[in-house]
């Protein structure tokens, strides 16, 4: 086999996340008095990380005072009620398990908040991943390489051993700034037209399909 590890995006390739997170936007939005978003409208705006999410949901003459009041808003509601709806996309336990039979190295690197990541992999995939990074303050945040590269160098692979599976263009981009190769999943919150666009990744449409294209390479 090709790949040594597997490195998974989180919001929209191993997890259905979207209700929670749009009901956590919709708390801290209300709370501070601004109109509320649809989820059609969360699903467009994630992947950049939260205070990229935050930036986009408020009306553009927010401040930065009352941005940050909404980014606490969120944090606090999201800590308490991230798992009120979220589960793993159908077949991808599945998927990880047989990775991690076949002795590749599995992680995750998201750009969601890092006690985040960091809950719901023990919730719903304990001992099924080495390593889980999410965004926190001094490192930089996908597309920057930086949290890839560092679970790279922890399990002692290259890029050319490793595949990042995401849902999005920042993955994609992650992939290629980290020198590794991308599979896109078309469940997550991008449109499969869209995903079909970017060059240097294939898109895959089931967690079968997926396993196939990392073990078989």
């Amino acid at each position: 086999m090709k790949y040594k590890a597997a490195i998974f995006d989180m919001d929209g390739t191993i997890l259905n996340t979207l209700e929670d997170l749009t009901e956590a936007l919709n708390y801290a939005l209300k709370t501070n008095g601004l109109p509320e978003r649809s989820e059609s409208d969360a699903r467009r705006f994630l992947g950049n990380g939260l205070r990229r999410l935050i930036e986009l949901s408020v009306p553009e003459e927010a401040g930065p005072a009352e941005r940050e009041r909404v980014f606490e808003a969120f944090n606090l509601y999201y800590s308490r009620h991230m798992g009120d709806h979220t589960e793993p996309y159908e077949g991808i336990l599945s998927v990880i398990k047989e990775l991690r039979k076949k002795g590749i190295h599995t992680a995750v690197v998201s750009n969601k908040r890092d006690y985040a990541v960091r809950e719901l992999c023990e919730r719903y995939f304990r001992g099924l991943f080495e390593m889980a990074a999410g965004e926190k303050d001094g490192v930089r945040r996908k597309p920057y390489p930086d949290s890839v590269e560092e679970v790279m160098k922890s399990f002692g692979v290259k890029g050319e051993e490793t595949v990042y599976i995401g849902d999005s263009e920042v993955d994609a981009e992650t992939a290629e700034n980290a020198g590794a190769d991308c599979i896109l999943v078309d469940w997550g919150f991008r449109d499969r037209d869209f995903l079909e666009s970017i060059e240097k990744a294939a898109v895959v449409s089931t967690p079968r399909e997926l396993l196939e294209k990392i073990i078989h390479v």
